[in-house]
């Protein structure tokens, strides 16, 4: 005999037993509730086992303010409950699987222990089993697809925000380096002035003259030079020669003319200006006169961006012209130690490179930046003379951001250095205080920076070093291709 491991009946074979397993019994009859034998649909049913059995909590559970119902039938029965289930329901509390007394047989669900008096309800309670089991399946795939699909659209919005963010940030990034093809020097030039006219600060007919004279600038390609101050560093020359405070020694470079940002390039145009101060002393010196003879004068902004893009065109530094797309001219576009050196040697002018990618000292100072520095204005230049003028060019100074001009250095009696900057930032009105005769130092608070004054995480500098021959062009224009800086460790 083999016993049926759903309802315990005892089948004389494996055989008999799979039949008896296999038997629709659930659709040849009408579900009945399991407690109470009532016929019902299967919804109806399952709402009546829930109100006849509620979940969670033991028999007889209720909610609070309720009248205690019975678990088999849902009867409210009040407090004689007990007396109810035993009167109206004992036949179901025997053990599973005993003889209640009155010669019936109980039969135990095996999936919950529910006992029943009736084979054939044990059949349908446990098919009921395997047809909520089928549905808890279905809803826990169906609730996994859910959650994978909302979580697919929450990706994909997120994705979509990030997109935008990065579209933002790069249309910022392309109006702070005047990428942003909104005009160039002559555009902004004029926009500002049409604000000075509008709040009061400048007359019409000023606009009209200034801007006949922008137009006849632009078209020569020469700079106007109404942003220029010369025979600054005459004056420093006498001045440290009458002082002796605290300083032991100070090295100038050559003559260096001084030109500050205008209505045209304000916001941008740096890099532009401290070149112009670099190509000012440049000029003044014969050595250079070959390489500068088509450059006679100082060009102007948009002269100068046509003379890199010139430069790209001859091959040097493709990496930094596809930065600007290959164009300059007509934009707001900042530039640095690359654009310089790039233009520099295109025009024969022997330079380098210097990186100080790091700081080499403590506060994020740059001590090796100054100490290169003094080295460059002293060799060659070590005279016993306290204030020495020497014919070293400027040196182009970068760092994120901005551009100066180095001009000279100081050395303290307590051996401390301190640059001496020309900013672009600064206006004529404020270096031609370093012209006057009774001046008492106040003024080289704008030119003075001492080592703890440069913090930036970074300086790239760029220092001219004599001309080049046509060859020693051709392979620093090759070797742009590759490199074009020295790092100092």
């Amino acid at each position: 005999m083999v016993l049926c491991d759903v309802c315990g009946q005892a089948l004389p074979s494996e055989a008999a037993t799979r039949r008896h397993l296999q038997r629709p019994s659930l659709g040849r009859r009408q579900p009945r509730c399991l407690p109470c034998a009532a016929a019902s649909g299967r919804d109806e049913l399952r709402r009546h086992m829930e109100m006849a059995s509620p979940e969670p909590g033991p028999p007889g559970f209720r909610r609070p303010g309720a009248a205690p119902q019975c678990p088999f039938c849902g009867e409210a029965a009040g407090q004689e409950l007990e007396e109810h289930v035993r009167a109206r329901h004992g036949h179901l509390l025997g053990a599973p699987g005993t003889d209640t007394g009155n010669d019936e047989q109980l039969y135990e669900c095996p999936m919950c222990s529910l006992t029943c008096t009736n084979i054939q309800i044990l059949e349908e309670h446990v098919d009921l089993h395997l047809e909520e089991h089928n549905f808890s399946e279905g809803g826990n795939i169906r609730d996994l697809e859910l959650a994978q699909q909302l979580q697919t659209e929450e990706d994909e919005r997120q994705r979509s925000e990030e997109e935008k963010q990065e579209r933002e940030e790069f249309k910022k990034l392309q109006r702070q380096y005047g990428l942003d093809n909104s005009g160039g020097f002559k555009q902004q030039f004029l926009k500002n002035m049409e604000r000075e006219v509008d709040r009061g600060r400048m007359q019409p007919f000023e606009y009209h003259k200034r801007k006949a004279d922008m137009m006849e600038s632009l078209a020569s390609g020469i700079d106007d030079g109404k942003t220029k101050t010369s025979g600054v560093i005459e004056a420093l020359c006498k001045y440290y020669q009458n002082e002796n405070k605290d300083v032991r020694r100070v090295w100038l470079s050559a003559g260096v003319d001084h030109f500050h940002s205008s209505l045209g390039d304000r916001g941008w145009g740096c890099g532009y200006r401290n070149f112009q101060m670099l190509l000012s002393s440049l000029l003044q010196n014969s050595f250079y006169n070959d390489c500068l003879r088509d450059t006679a004068l100082i060009p102007s902004i948009p002269k100068i961006q046509s003379m890199i893009e010139d430069a790209w065109r001859e091959g040097f530094d493709p990496h930094g012209a596809s930065h600007f797309n290959n164009r300059l001219h007509g934009s707001k576009a900042w530039i640095g130690a690359c654009e310089i050196y790039s233009l520099l040697t295109s025009l024969r002018i022997k330079c380098q490179i210097i990186d100080f990618h790091k700081p080499t000292g403590p506060m994020g100072t740059h001590p090796r930046l100054f100490e290169w520095i003094l080295h460059y204005y002293s060799k060659d230049n070590e005279g016993g003379a306290k204030v020495l003028c020497t014919s070293k060019p400027p040196i182009y100074l970068q760092h994120q951001g901005h551009s100066r001009t180095v001009v000279g250095i100081e050395e303290k009696k307590n051996k401390s250095l301190c640059l001496l900057l020309f900013d672009p930032g600064c206006s004529s009105q404020q270096m031609q205080k370093l012209l006057k005769q009774n001046c008492d130092g106040t003024g080289l608070k704008l030119l003075r920076k001492f080592v703890g004054s440069l913090k930036e995480k970074q300086y790239q500098i760029v220092a001219v070093d004599g001309v080049l021959s046509l060859e020693e062009k051709a392979g620093r224009c090759r070797a742009s291709q590759v490199l074009t800086s020295e790092k100092i460790p």
